[in-house]
């Protein structure tokens, strides 16, 4: 056996050497553009490169006017250009939504280009609203219920091609571009677990099932070809700042976003406002903070000591961290800023 996880800051055990890397969904700020977008995407790459985070993802979602990232593989490339070491890669592509060869080719074409850095993390929800993914998918019954079978076609599609067979991937085939599986559910976790793959929860918005998924996981992990053991990666929120006043007045753009989804408002990226108050309800409230409540928001000192608890009671490997920060600059600083708590948490352990 063997494990293919870039595991370089992995030293030792226990919380202090936990992989930091980030997930990004090329925010589209109010009064900005998609280009802006796009660029701030391989900013924040190279900022996260430059401060030795393990990896990059960027997610696939469709239809929604404050996200940039929907044709992902495109968007990777844009990253990887931008880049020198970091991993690349999805956090998620949204399987169902695609033919597992057409997946296949896309992400053998970034493994081409930018050869022992691409990751494929894969989940099965459609990453919109019922009409897009009607629009996306055309047959709704080749959906996620066939999920599990196009994973291990996809796992073909990118491996050694076995004699006789019909269909190559090119790019693709002999490629080995590392699986992932991605959830918010116990269903990922079941799959992830007998497959062997490595895992990862969508732990910054959909919290509930957080503790049993990973239990699941652990408990039922098969190794296998590429992986000998199991390895979980949490999210996060995370807005980092100089005070945590500062932190928490950027985080309200993802709280207003989070009231927006739940009302059936499109738009950009929301600016931040002084206070959430005036803007949401009570029952919005109480929603949106039960489902950030792993967020990671203060300053250093503050974030220091969310992480650690949060890392105490997942035990995860790695947590990937989305920035839902308005300000580019600001988000930058997050960044930079929440790199910075490897050195803390390294002190308190």
């Amino acid at each position: 056996m063997h494990t293919y996880i870039d595991l370089s800051f992995q030293l030792s055990t226990g919380i202090a050497m936990v992989p930091f890397s980030i997930l990004d969904l090329s925010p589209v700020p109010e009064g900005g553009t998609i280009r802006q977008s796009l660029e701030g995407s391989a900013r924040m790459a190279q900022k996260a490169e430059a401060f030795g985070y393990n990896r990059f993802w960027l997610a696939e979602h469709h239809g929604m006017p404050g996200i940039a990232s929907a044709a992902t593989a495109v968007v990777i490339s844009h990253v990887g250009a931008a880049t020198k070491r970091i991993r690349i890669g999805s956090g998620g592509i949204m399987l169902p939504n695609h033919s597992p060869l057409v997946i296949a080719e896309q992400f053998g074409t970034l493994e081409a280009l930018f050869p022992g850095r691409v990751d494929l993390g894969l989940g099965r929800a459609p990453g919109t609203d019922m009409r897009t993914t009607q629009a996306l998918r055309r047959n709704l019954d080749a959906g996620a219920q066939s999920f599990p079978n196009d994973v291990v076609e996809l796992q073909q599609l990118l491996g050694a091609p076995m004699e006789n067979q019909t269909i190559l991937a090119v790019p693709g085939m002999n490629s080995n571009v590392p699986i992932w599986l991605l959830g918010s559910s116990l269903y990922s976790a079941q799959l992830a677990a007998m497959l062997g793959l490595p895992y990862a929860f969508a732990s910054h918005f959909a919290p509930d099932s957080l503790l049993d998924a990973i239990d699941i996981y652990r408990s039922r992990f098969k190794p296998s070809a590429v992986l000998d053991k199991p390895y979980v990666m949490v999210g996060v929120m995370g807005s980092v700042a100089q005070t945590d006043e500062e932190a928490q007045y950027h985080f309200t753009s993802a709280q207003q976003q989070f009231v927006n989804l739940r009302r059936n408002v499109r738009g950009q990226f929301p600016r931040p406002v002084e206070n959430m108050e005036s803007f949401w309800s009570p029952m919005e409230k109480l929603t949106v903070e039960h489902t950030l409540r792993y967020a990671v928001v203060g300053s250093q000192k503050t974030a220091e000591a969310k992480l650690t608890d949060f890392l105490a009671e997942t035990e995860a490997d790695e947590v990937i961290i989305s920035m839902p920060i308005h300000d580019i600059e600001a988000r930058l600083k997050s960044v930079e800023l929440f790199a910075g708590l490897r050195n803390f948490l390294r002190a308190a352990a």
